[in-house]
């Protein structure tokens, strides 16, 4: 079978590789029928010195697929269904795991696609109790989205920032992945929606999903910008994931008991904080780093109902290498989905 593997720092191959062997008990086995790229993938792909890990390796840490053969005990799901797989290797039997808290596991085996072979092949097997089934009329390209993108933005604004409807917000790279599921979902339930973009061509796109308010960061502080359209007052709450370049403005933005949310430090991964100004604003900040699988099935659901992630483009398995250099470019406006 196919699988998409990264033989050394930049440099990605397919590769011919034996199939998985027929699934054991409590396994389903799936054939996967599409992946969408995260900046986690961007990482991988360029090296990351912290990181421990052996090449090759395949690539891949959010997909959707088709169960083809199900392993004894399996009751859950059956060949012909529809299903995400969970990203991380968890124990399932650790506290958090039993909570419910799957991204707090004690004992994870590592991120899929980043510390051991990802879901870029054809086929694979895994735990039952790591696979979520796709609701009826929701396509493989779209579910694809949802194991990390949908699920990382409703962890960040339900479960840590408890986002309420009225409130105003402001979305940082708004065009980005995880941007745009942040500005679609917190209009949903009726927020003021300020977002930044690094370039005018992304700006129909972020209003059409439903932004207020728009701010070029390249061609004017979003600082000045957002406190001039909340009238100085600030906003409830920050999405942040860009990092360094804009942590110390997001907290300038925030009005007295603001909260923070962030995801990520795509422009680096330090900044300095004016403790004065943190406690005497009362600032929460919430660091949140994936999700669980209840967070994934929400976003299925979500997905259902109508809520499609915004699609950049569709590459084929040859084509991820400039697909991951396009997502470093910053020219993305939504996901990127690797076709099977």
């Amino acid at each position: 079978m196919r699988a998409l593997t990264l033989i050394a720092d930049r440099q990605l191959e397919v590769v011919e590789m034996p199939p998985p062997p027929p699934p054991a008990a409590g396994e389903v086995q799936i054939r996967v029928g599409a992946v969408a790229l995260n900046h986690i993938d961007v990482w991988g792909f360029r090296g990351m010195a912290f990181v421990k890990r052996k090449l090759p390796i395949v690539v891949g840490a959010e997909a959707s697929g088709t169960i083809v053969a199900v392993g004894d005990g399996v009751t859950r799901f059956a060949p012909g269904q529809d299903v995400v797989m969970y990203g991380a290797l968890t124990c399932g039997h650790c506290k958090a795991c039993l909570e419910g808290r799957d991204n707090f596991c004690e004992n994870v085996g590592g991120l899929v696609g980043f510390h051991v072979d990802g879901f870029a092949r054809e086929l694979l097997n895994m735990p039952e109790r790591l696979v979520i089934p796709v609701p009826a009329g929701v396509s493989l390209r779209d579910a694809a989205c949802a194991p990390i993108a949908f699920s990382t933005v409703q962890h960040m604004l339900f479960d840590n920032a408890k986002l309420q409807p009225g409130e105003t917000i402001l979305v940082h790279a708004g065009g980005s992945g995880i941007g745009t599921v942040a500005i679609m979902m917190a209009k949903a339930i009726g927020c003021t929606v300020i977002t930044t973009v690094g370039d005018d061509s992304k700006i129909e796109g972020v209003k059409k999903l439903g932004a207020d308010y728009v701010i070029n960061y390249r061609t004017d502080r979003f600082e000045h910008e957002t406190r001039k359209i909340t009238k100085k007052k600030g906003v409830d709450v920050v999405f942040e994931h860009v990092g360094a370049d804009t942590f110390n403005g997001s907290l300038l933005v925030m009005k007295r008991g603001g909260r923070l949310v962030t995801c990520g430090s795509t422009s680096g991964p330090t900044a300095t904080i004016n403790l004065m100004q943190l406690f005497q604003q009362q600032y929460r900040i919430f660091g949140s780093f994936g999700a669980t699988m209840k967070n994934i099935a929400e976003s299925l659901d979500k997905m259902a109902a109508g809520m499609l992630p915004v699609i950049d483009t569709e590459v084929s398995l040859d084509d991820v290498g400039s697909a991951l250099k396009r997502m470093e470019s910053r020219q993305v406006f939504g996901k990127i989905v690797v076709r099977f």
